[in-house]
């Protein structure tokens, strides 16, 4: 394939990440202080927050070592080794962090009810279960390429042997 023909895909994958980059950078730590200034009147909420700041942070890790996972598999197939067992395992890893990220999520949801319980904010559950099926939707997205990779390297090799 001609180098550069995933031009557009990596800059997509760049640009997904500026705005993650930017929340943990600029946001979070804003909405750490605000956490900081309540929990000194011994707001119990500011708890809440702390931990929804720290799945988020968390949350981060995952979400970036799979869009560096992406952009190793793009440099795959510009490379000519897109059908190959090491885009199998980026596929795989691509999976298990989505998988992750969701998990982390499920675990926030209790404390996202929480939230939306004292702000009176029924539409924030919902937030959170997208950020929920986001990811889970993507992990099976991966998984079914993953499989159909796997399954015409398969082929691929069986048919070298034939001949």
């Amino acid at each position: 394939m001609k180098q550069g023909s995933t031009l557009f895909l990596k800059l997509a994958v760049i640009i997904m990440g500026v705005p993650v980059l930017a929340a943990c950078i600029f946001l979070l730590p804003q909405l750490a202080k605000e956490a900081m200034k309540h929990a000194a009147t011994g707001a119990t909420l500011a708890y809440v927050v702390f931990a929804l700041l720290i799945i988020m942070y968390v949350s981060a890790i995952p979400f970036y070592f799979a869009l560096y996972q992406a952009l190793k598999l793009l440099s795959y197939i510009d490379k000519n080794q897109a059908f190959s067992q090491i885009s199998v395992t980026a596929l795989k890893s691509i999976k298990k962090c989505a998988i992750t990220i969701s998990g982390l999520y499920v675990v926030a949801l209790p404390f996202v009810a929480i939230i939306a319980e004292w702000d009176d904010a029924p539409g924030l559950i919902i937030v959170g279960m997208v950020m929920v099926g986001a990811p889970m939707v993507i992990a099976v997205f991966a998984a079914v390429l993953q499989r159909l990779l796997q399954e015409a390297i398969n082929i691929k090799s069986e048919n070298d042997l034939t001949v």
